[in-house]
This record gives C-alpha cells, structure tokens and sequence, in this order.
C-alpha cells in the first residue's frame, strides 16, 4: 500500500477524510518497520514529505498536484478550476490543515525509519574483492548474511542524474548467481569464475558487503547495499 501521488488532492478535499487515508497508509508503515522491512516505505514517504514542505512553501505548486484531467475539454478548464479553487477559502483552509496535520506526522515516521536505516547500515562492512579497478562505474557486489553460507552475486552498474551543480549516483543491481563458500571456493576464486564466465569485464570492481545479522534481505539489506556502495563508488571517484 503506496499514498498515491496526488493523496492531497485527490477525491473529497476534507481534513477528516485525508487523516483518515493518511494515518491508515501510517499504519502499515508501522507495521513494516516493526518487521525491519524500510522500502517502499521509506522512500515513498521521503518524497511525499519533501513534496508537502514545497507545497508549504509555495503555493502555487498546489497546481501540479491536483490530478490531471483525461478529457480535452477538463484540460482547457484544468487552471480555471485550479485558479477557482484557489480562491475558494475554504477549501484552502481544509488543504492547509491537511497540510500542517500530515507533516508532522510523516516526519515522525520517517525520523524512525532514518533510525532503523542507520542502525542496519552500521551493521554492515564494505570491502574489495581482489585488486581494485580504476573503473568504479561497473562491477560485480558480493552480499552474504548470517548464518547462510551462500552468496549473493549481482552485477552493478552506476547511473548518474541531476544537473551541473548537483550531481547523484544510483547503483542498479542485476542478479547474476549465488554461490556456496567454502575453504576451497573462496570470494576471490567466485570472481575468477565471474571473470571467466563473463569476458565483458576483464577486471572488474569487486565488492563484498557482509551483514553482522540477519534482516529482510530484498525490502531492507538490498536497499541499505546499494546504498553503501554508492558512496564507496563516489567516494573513489
């Protein structure tokens, strides 16, 4: 259960209805952070957070965010309507105590998750696999967590976003295998065979993140990973 992008405007403007949708979406975060479990959650409510301190800020971007009409002629009346509704005080007035209720109350929640996030990241170790190549951008990620023998192993490709002044690496993992480690079959030997296997990358970055415990691995360890490896890879850059 995701709140949908335009929650806010979306259906009946009414304080008690939109409390009603936000504290139930609440609840079900709860219930997946009282499981370890931060995404989507946790990513969902950052952008649905950040999107409600803008529309506080600026007003005017309460016009992005009521649903876009479907027909031509409701398009042609899209900022008529807005503009009618912005001058009616009363809904206004409803949208602003929505507003001024839902913040505090997204950031409460996400004050925890950023807890749980640090706590689960601390419990993780980053490291290379055999030499490190100069190029960062691609590679392979080993994960592994207690008490499996096996490992995970992705192949990772970095995307970079943003604009001139700000800039943002996002890691995008694609499953490769998992192995078994044993004495004979260390990290170092599972990349050999990477290597031999996959001709595309003769040298590739190699990195291992171990998890001191054990947590949901794909709407928590994967995330936090990806996450650590961000800032290895740009930290190198």
């Amino acid at each position: 259960m995701k709140l949908q992008e335009n929650w806010l405007t979306e259906g009946l403007i009414d304080f008690e209805y939109k409390k009603y949708v936000l504290l139930a979406y609440l609840k079900k975060v709860k219930e997946s952070f009282h499981r370890v479990e931060l995404y989507p959650f946790l990513s969902d409510m950052v952008y649905h957070y950040r999107n409600l301190k803008s529309i506080e800020a600026n007003k005017s971007l309460l016009f992005d965010a009521f649903p876009k009409a479907l027909s031509n002629e409701d398009i042609k009346n899209l900022e008529l309507n807005y503009r009618t509704i912005m001058e009616d005080d009363v809904v206004m007035k409803e949208i602003e105590s929505i507003i001024n209720f839902a913040i505090p109350q997204l950031k409460v929640h996400l004050e925890e998750g950023s807890a749980i996030y640090e706590y689960v990241e601390s419990k993780c170790e980053i490291e290379p696999i055999g030499l490190t190549s100069l190029m960062l951008n691609e590679g392979y990620l080993f994960i592994t967590e207690p008490p499996q023998t096996e490992t995970t192993v992705y192949r990772y490709h970095t995307t970079i976003f943003g604009n001139s002044t700000d800039e943002y690496k996002a890691i995008n993992l694609n499953y490769v295998l998992k192995e078994k480690r044993t004495l004979g079959n260390s990290y170092e030997r599972i990349k050999l065979k990477l290597i031999k296997q996959f001709k595309d990358m003769p040298n590739p970055a190699t990195f291992l993140i171990q998890s001191k415990l054990k947590f949901p691995f794909t709407p928590t360890l994967i995330p936090v990973a990806k996450r650590i490896l961000v800032k290895r890879v740009s930290q190198a850059a």
